[in-house]
């Protein structure tokens, strides 16, 4: 497996000694799997994030650090590690281990050739929350519950970051949104255009470093607008059977 690891950064100076030490942990199995590359992408941050990037990383040899000079919101940070990645296969992980970086080899074990991606799941009946704040967990079950109803009822988390994609996916799949909306609006669009798809249930730990850069409320306008646009297009296509999803523990 052809691997490239994209991790989008955001203020998140705090943290970045700690994403090292993590990856660390879990570079030797990645490596026994074929060769493996870090995509870092410091979105304009307001910090140091991209000093302390270049002093944690820069030694590695499977290294790129990509740089905004300003912030352009998570949907353009993504798209940028994309086409900075060279890998067959593309994971793409939250730069503050909310999911474990040590989780990644179980994740690409459910990437099975029938399947384009896999996608960590937290409200899967077999995954987890430990420490989030019931308000975050009430917007982000909510937003799911509707992806589940507009889409598919097999998918049980549809925001979540942590997911490994086949190429083909994340080069074919259109996205345009600049914000924190991108992650369900590159699932939606996939599942539509018949990409099959499985979860990965897991736990969603609370942040140890730093802050959420997510504004609810910003976030829940984008994503009832964009699920507007998702029942338009059902609607229009009424009559046609969802893409085939599969739950997997």
């Amino acid at each position: 497996m052809d691997l490239s690891i994209v991790i989008p950064c955001y203020n998140e100076a705090e943290g970045i000694d700690a994403l090292r030490k993590q990856l660390q942990g879990v570079w030797p199995e990645l490596q026994r799997r074929g060769p493996v590359e870090v995509v870092l992408v410091d979105d304009g941050s307001r910090d140091d994030t991209y000093v302390r990037l270049v002093a944690a990383f820069s030694e590695w040899p499977t290294v790129r650090i990509v740089r905004h000079e300003h912030n352009r919101g998570l949907g353009a940070a993504l798209r940028t590690g994309i086409a900075h990645a060279t890998g067959s296969v593309l994971v793409v992980i939250d730069s503050d281990c909310t999911y474990p970086p040590s989780t990644i080899p179980a994740l690409l074990d459910l990437l099975a050739p029938d399947v384009d991606i896999v996608t960590s799941s937290a409200y899967h009946p077999l995954g987890g929350v430990e420490g989030v704040p019931a308000y975050r967990l009430l917007f982000s079950r909510s937003a799911s519950l509707l992806y589940r109803l507009l889409v598919d009822p097999r998918v049980y988390t549809w925001t979540a970051m942590y997911r490994a994609y086949r190429r083909e996916v994340v080069t074919r799949v259109e996205t345009k949104s600049s914000s924190y909306l991108v992650m369900a609006e590159l699932l939606v669009n996939a599942i539509l255009a018949g990409y099959r798809v499985v979860e990965y249930p897991t736990v969603l730990h609370v942040r140890q470093y730093g802050q959420s850069k997510a504004r609810i409320w910003q976030i829940t306008k984008a994503h009832l607008a964009f699920q507007v646009r998702v029942l338009g297009r059902r609607l229009a296509a009424l009559g046609r059977l969802p893409a085939r999803v599969h739950s997997k523990p």
